[in-house]
């Protein structure tokens, strides 16, 4: 029996990724399992309440959030997406539109949701040299390093 073609499926994931609002969160079922995983820089938790947790964590705390995905290799019931994290801080200088470029590693279950999603990115460069005061020590711990 040849594998099911999950192409529709993360299509549908990737629009509702760049979609993605506090609204569009009462259809994380649609998109992950039940017991599904995942896992980024800060977290790792399971299940559609610990997910759904970490989406509203992210409208809380910064503004006007936003995913675009620019590539996406599908092979069989894995899946890594390229992605850049728009996004500007509450906190801070909320001006300047901040960028974190990342990928994520899925894995999807035969209906085609994702029961494993694994987060890749510079949280060192690609976030905290972005933060006011720490981002100046960042810096100069990075510089240090490469003398």
């Amino acid at each position: 029996m040849p594998a099911p073609d999950h192409r529709p499926a993360i299509d549908r994931l990737c629009a509702w990724f760049e979609a993605l609002s506090p609204p569009s969160l009462a259809q994380v079922g649609d998109f992950y399992t039940a017991d599904a995983r995942f896992k980024d820089p800060f977290n790792e938790v399971w299940g559609l309440p610990a997910i759904t947790r970490i989406f509203e964590h992210m409208f809380r705390n910064l503004h006007e959030p936003r995913f675009v995905v620019t590539q996406r290799i599908v092979d069989g019931a894995q899946c890594f997406l390229v992605w850049e994290f728009h996004f500007r801080f509450r906190r801070f200088d909320s001006t300047t539109e901040q960028v974190i470029h990342g990928g994520s590693h899925l894995q999807l279950a035969a209906d085609g949701r994702v029961n494993d999603h694994c987060d890749y990115w510079d949280a060192a460069g690609e976030l905290y040299e972005k933060l006011p005061v720490l981002g100046r020590l960042m810096r100069w711990l990075k510089r240090r390093a490469n003398t």
